[in-house]
């Protein structure tokens, strides 16, 4: 009998364990590749003021839209920072992520406060946090490991101020606990620099990570687009390159690598990554805008780490290229649906959009750089909410340190700056928008509605969105400008933190408003058109 209870005991662990420590989940991954996020770098000296900046487009089916400020706390001696596993949910009203508790490591005396999106993205020192997810080798994956994508960035933000202590916080706590996360590039920037963390679990049944960093030179633009992009490295130039001190060992001992060969971190760890079109065409997509005068190839294979820009690279800039989607190109794979217009001149029909549900893709026997649903463009549908980031060095912290904010596809959407040490959110940026379902009080709805009324008539009603948020979008960056003017001259700490927490809820409130209004404005202007 007591056999038989410790048999059916193990078992239970054993099904428990199978559960949390599941491979990653690939539900929207295309093949084996993760069809996921888009993050931007620039380094100071490429910005139009002098800033460093990372970004994120959170481009998911199933994380949180929601976020709020987690505020600065001295930790008790013995208190703990809890670890925990995602994996799919659908008891809720639309599918999202659970996380359940799989382990906890000591805490630190103090957690600094940061701004709490589903990838947690800045601190209130200026600590920027970009991601985008490139996979890497299936038998990487760790099933021992404690400490996944999320919890790292938390971990970062929470315990270090600069990239360079970042990157060196997550090699040791990843060396020590394991990283047991698919293949990810962190875009880690502060207020002098902006460097690439690009990290791979070690393998079954171990414990630790395999990892490499690469800054981006201060005069240049970097990219990732769910593609592994560090190549050749040099560990002995400090200034540029960090690695795991197995980087090499790892390499040789499973078999990817061997001395005397070119080590290229890419094809050693995630080749598969650099076969897919939809990084790649991005990547060029990105270049391309900011350094057209480099003629880069749209079907190459690979790119250069980073581009100096033609032009210094300003907030107006980083918003156009988020919107993107390849009009104007060979790539825009919505350029056959055709009609002829009043004068008989063939046209793209205003029925067509580069969003449309993969469903309608087939009618319309798309075919492209991602085969059938068309090409993999920087702006989608399915995006949570976009980040820009900028630290900048001249500043105090919490006027520095920047999140330019914008809700579901950029495309139709409007970015609000959210300030490092802001004491709040409203509700519209707080209330969870997933877990309900339809509801007024979340912004995410309000913008999703609206990206997903204009893409059913897409030639006519992007101008009508366009006409309102484009030239709100020019009001909002001029406002703050001034208002960062005004407040350099005010010497009350608590009244300046003051005054940016009403900026941004202003400006919450106020895009969040308009954007329910021009839903009811196109559904009302297009009755019977679409």
């Amino acid at each position: 009998m007591k056999i038989n209870l410790k048999f059916s005991l193990l078992m239970i662990f054993l099904f428990i364990s199978l559960f949390i420590f599941a491979d990653v989940d690939k539900t929207d991954w295309n093949g084996d590749i993760p069809d996921g996020c888009t993050t931007i770098t620039v380094g100071k000296k490429a910005t139009y003021d002098g800033s460093v900046m990372t970004s994120h487009t959170d481009d998911s089916h199933r994380t949180r839209s929601w976020m709020n400020f987690s505020k600065r706390k001295n930790n008790s001696k013995n208190s703990k920072f809890i670890l925990y596993k995602r994996s799919k949910d659908d008891s809720f009203a639309m599918p999202t992520y659970k996380h359940v508790k799989i382990g906890e490591i000591p805490n630190s005396k103090v957690s600094y406060g940061y701004l709490n999106s589903a990838y947690p993205c800045i601190n209130e020192y200026q600590l920027g946090v970009g991601e985008s997810t490139f996979g890497g080798r299936d038998e990487l994956q760790s099933d021992k490991g404690l400490i996944d994508c999320q919890r790292l960035v938390q971990l970062m933000l929470e315990r270090t101020k600069t990239a360079r202590e970042a990157i060196i916080l997550a090699g040791k706590l990843t060396k020590q606990y394991g990283w047991n996360d698919a293949g990810e590039c962190l875009t880690i920037s502060d207020k002098n620099e902006v460097w690439h963390l690009e990290i791979v679990g070690p393998g079954k049944d171990k414990i630790g990570s395999i990892w490499v960093a690469q800054r981006v030179p201060d005069g240049h633009v970097s990219v990732n687009a769910n593609g592994s992009r560090i190549m050749e490295i040099d560990i002995n130039n400090i200034d540029y390159f960090m690695a795991s001190d197995n980087i090499y060992s790892a390499a040789e001992e499973m078999g990817y690598w061997k001395k005397g060969e070119d080590f290229k971190f890419c094809y050693v760890y995630s080749p598969k990554s650099r076969t897919s079109f939809a990084t790649r065409r991005r990547e060029w997509r990105v270049f391309d805008l900011v350094a057209p005068s480099l003629k880069l190839d749209p079907n190459a294979e690979n790119y250069p780490f980073s581009v100096k820009p033609d032009k210094k690279v300003t907030i107006e800039k980083m918003i156009s290229i988020f919107k993107d989607y390849f009009e104007g190109t060979d790539f825009n794979f919505i350029k056959n649906i055709t009609v002829s217009d009043k004068d008989g001149k063939t046209v793209i029909s205003p029925l067509a959009n580069p969003f449309m549900p993969y469903d309608m893709n087939k009618i319309f026997k798309i075919n492209s750089g991602w085969g059938w649903r068309g090409e993999r463009t920087i702006a989608r549908w399915y995006t949570m909410y976009g980040t820009i980031i900028q630290s900048r060095d001249w500043l105090p912290d919490e006027i520095g340190g920047l999140v330019w904010m914008a809700l579901d596809n950029i495309a139709t959407s409007i970015y609000i700056p959210i300030y490092c040490q802001n004491t709040s959110l409203n509700k519209y940026y707080t209330t969870p928008g997933r877990t309900k379902g339809y509801i007024r009080d979340s912004g995410w709805w309000a913008f999703n509605r609206l990206g997903t009324l204009a893409a059913q008539r897409w030639g006519d009603m992007r101008k009508d969105v366009d006409k309102v948020f484009l030239p709100m979008q020019k009001d909002i960056i001029k406002m703050q400008l001034n208002l960062e003017q005004e407040l350099k001259n005010t010497k009350n700490k608590r009244r300046r933190i003051k005054k940016l927490t009403n900026f941004t809820n202003t400006w919450g409130k106020t895009v969040v408003e308009k954007a329910w209004e021009l839903g009811d404005f196109l559904w009302t202007k297009y009755d019977e058109k679409f």
